[in-house]
Parts: C-alpha cells; structure tokens; sequence
C-alpha cells in the first residue's frame, strides 16, 4: 500500500450529505475483484448520462477538478453497504484523502485499508474547506498526517484527530497483508517450533 505523509492537491467540492456507496460505486460495478480500473466509475450515476456521456456540471468532470486529490465532502459519507469497492473507486480516480464533518463507520475503517485518509472536522471548518475547493486549482489545499493538520490556501491550520495504529499504517503504508508481513520472522519461527513439537500436525 502506498505510504501517506504529506499532501497539497487541489480539492474538489462535493455538498452532498449522505453520500452512499451506491452513489460512490454503483452496484453493477462490483462483479471485479480488482482493485483498479474502477476510478472511470466513480460516481457513475452523476457523472454520466443515460448514453454514457459526461454530464459537465458535475463536479469531477470540471476541467479544474479532474485531477483531484482531495475532497470536501457533506455529512455522513460513505454511508450504505460495506463495499470495499468504494474507497477502491475513490483511490483509482486518484483522490487520497476525504474531508467531511463525519464518515460512516464501515467506510471509515475501509479508507485506512486502502492509503485514503479520511478526516471528520467540524461542519464550520468543512464549510470553510468548501469555499476554498470552489476556487478550483487556484486554491491548493495541504494536508499534513505527521502533523495532523490541514491547512487553507491562506495559511489557516486546522488540526483533526486520528486513531494513533491507523495512523501509523498510512504513515508506513501497511495494509493487513502488510501488518502480517512485518511479523514474518516471529510467524517462521513459531511454524519451526510447531513443526519439531507436533510433527503429526
């Protein structure tokens, strides 16, 4: 998993409360277990129209917004049914960190899995964020994870909170497959030792 450290990217405005994984990843999107080549789909049902073509209001199909990697976000996000899809959607468009005021839990946790940051912040300091976004790439918002801080184009610092273990798996870009491999030595040693003592097993 790619390690997070530091970010200044352009963020992308998207005031929309309840946003659910269906919304992020529709369903028909799940038959792969790959966890590229989703990023075409994200936001599937309000990028495109019934013919396929991109709707141009919408928000990531905005000349300034197509390569954003952060994004401002309403309450409540990633609300819905545990798809791991979801953060892989939001990863392969290219976005590596979610502001809202909150996460749904699943999502939250799935986030962390998958090297996206996502930070809860008071819904004044998310409204603060929002108007910056919608300045497009004139506004370049950093987010520091040592730290634990965001800061405004103009130099605002937001400080967040985040759990100390997510933070040092982003921070070392271990996912759980990563965790397991950190203890290699320990999980050899204990299969030797079980091999000599239960040799029937």
């Amino acid at each position: 998993m790619e390690k997070f450290d530091k970010l200044s990217g352009i963020a992308a405005p998207l005031p929309i409360i309840n946003v659910d994984t269906d919304m992020i990843i529709p369903k028909q999107f799940l038959k792969t277990i790959k966890r590229s080549g989703l990023g075409v789909n994200l936001f599937d049902e309000m990028r495109y129209d019934d013919e396929g073509r991109e709707i141009p209001d919408f928000v990531l199909n905005k000349p300034q917004y197509r390569d954003a990697q952060i994004l401002i976000a309403g309450d409540n996000f990633g609300c819905g049914s545990s798809r791991e899809h979801a953060p892989w959607a939001i990863k392969d468009f290219g976005i590596r960190c979610i502001i809202a005021p909150s996460f749904a839990d699943i999502f939250h946790s799935n986030c962390f899995k998958n090297g996206i940051l996502p930070i809860a912040l008071p819904s004044a300091q998310v409204d603060l964020l929002m108007r910056e976004a919608e300045k497009g790439a004139n506004a370049r918002i950093e987010v520091d994870l040592e730290a634990q801080t965001v800061t405004t184009p103009d130099g605002t610092v937001l400080p967040f909170e985040v759990d100390a273990f997510k933070k040092h798996c982003l921070l070392e870009g271990l996912d759980d497959i990563g965790l397991t491999l950190a203890r290699s030595e320990a999980i050899d040693a204990f299969e030797a030792r079980a091999a000599q003592e239960r040799p029937w097993v």
